[in-house]
């Protein structure tokens, strides 16, 4: 796990400020010097577009290298009147805004991988990413999204991720440290610490090592989900409240977590089963988000990258005052 820059751009201030941390984060993974120029174009044209057109927004800058590939992805996302001709906008030579009209269609062109959503009157999700080198995916081709924040007020969240990645699996592990701030986010980064450190494939094993790494700390909820594709399941295990979903075509499973904090109560550790299939969509959360949304709310959510699924339920269940974090995969 690698931690994502947060950005809110509510005045034009921001936009330099974001294209600094695009470059940053572009260095620290090694991309060349062309591509570190490229991240700082997308940063800067999405943050002036959250300016120009929603007036606020967020900007979400991330190193691919937490995913098992080097490289940066810049994630938009806003509440507000939403595109009512996407393509027309990806066109070069358009603007609503009086300007050169080239934003949209310039980060499609430099991006590796470019989507985008958006729904009037609801509001916008642009991705962008950007790799050092070819994506080195093992041959499941699972790929893995992520929106994350601090609470308002915090420079640090409480919330954490990571993933594991085999031949024919995937583990991906989510931890919420109890309250909020640096307290908090020591006890996520120390489950994040023994996840990596352990080479166990029981969800159940894994979180009894990690409740027994988080003695001393303020202690966490967390979740691990084992997504096995030869056996067509997910193994899941849960201390508190972490939300998991399987989604397929047909229904959504939730994913059952029992009471308890990792690091000091864990009365119950047991293992669930759910069905996978190639078209299913794993979802995990923190209760930074609220567990009440509903799949069915968003129609064609299949066909969207993870990043913008997670994005999507970000923007509209997310609790304003706590960390969020919200993990999603499916195969690609």
């Amino acid at each position: 796990m690698n931690a994502p820059f947060f950005l809110t751009i509510e005045d034009p201030s921001r936009v330099a400020e974001s294209r600094r941390i695009a470059t940053q984060v572009a260095e620290q993974e090694g991309m060349p010097p062309d591509a570190v120029s490229s991240a700082a174009i997308i940063a800067s044209e999405l943050a002036s577009n959250l300016w120009k057109h929603a007036h606020r927004g967020e900007l979400h800058i991330e190193p691919l290298s937490g995913r098992a590939e080097a490289g940066i992805e810049i994630l938009s996302v806003d509440r507000g009147p939403g595109i009512s001709n996407v393509a027309e906008c990806l066109e070069d030579g358009h603007s609503t805004a009086g300007t050169a009209g080239t934003g949209l269609g310039a980060v499609r062109r430099i991006s590796d991988t470019f989507e985008i959503s958006s729904h009037p009157g609801k509001g916008t999700i642009v991705l962008s990413q950007l790799r050092a080198k070819a994506p080195a995916l093992p041959s499941s081709g699972f790929i893995v999204g992520l929106t994350s924040r601090p609470v308002s007020g915090e420079a640090v969240s409480g919330d954490a991720w990571a993933i594991r990645r085999t031949e024919d699996s995937v583990v991906i592990m989510v931890a919420d440290g109890l309250g909020h701030g640096v307290f908090a986010a020591d006890a996520s980064a120390a489950a994040v610490a023994a996840f990596n450190s352990s080479h166990e494939q029981s969800p159940v094993n894994l979180l009894q090592a990690i409740h027994r790494a988080l003695r001393g700390t303020r202690g966490a909820a967390v979740a691990i989900a084992s997504v096995e594709f030869r056996q067509a399941r997910v193994r899941f295990a849960g201390l508190g409240n972490i939300a998991g979903t399987v989604i397929t075509s047909s229904k959504s499973h939730a994913m059952v977590s029992h009471n308890g904090t990792a690091g000091y109560e864990a009365p119950h550790i047991r293992e669930f089963l759910y069905p996978w299939t190639d078209e299913s969509i794993i979802v995990m959360h923190s209760d930074g988000l609220s567990a009440n949304w509903n799949p069915e709310s968003f129609p064609g959510i299949h066909r969207n990258h993870p990043s913008v699924i997670g994005a999507l339920l970000y923007r509209d269940a997310a609790r304003e005052r706590d960390d969020a974090c919200v993990v999603v995969g499916k195969k690609q």
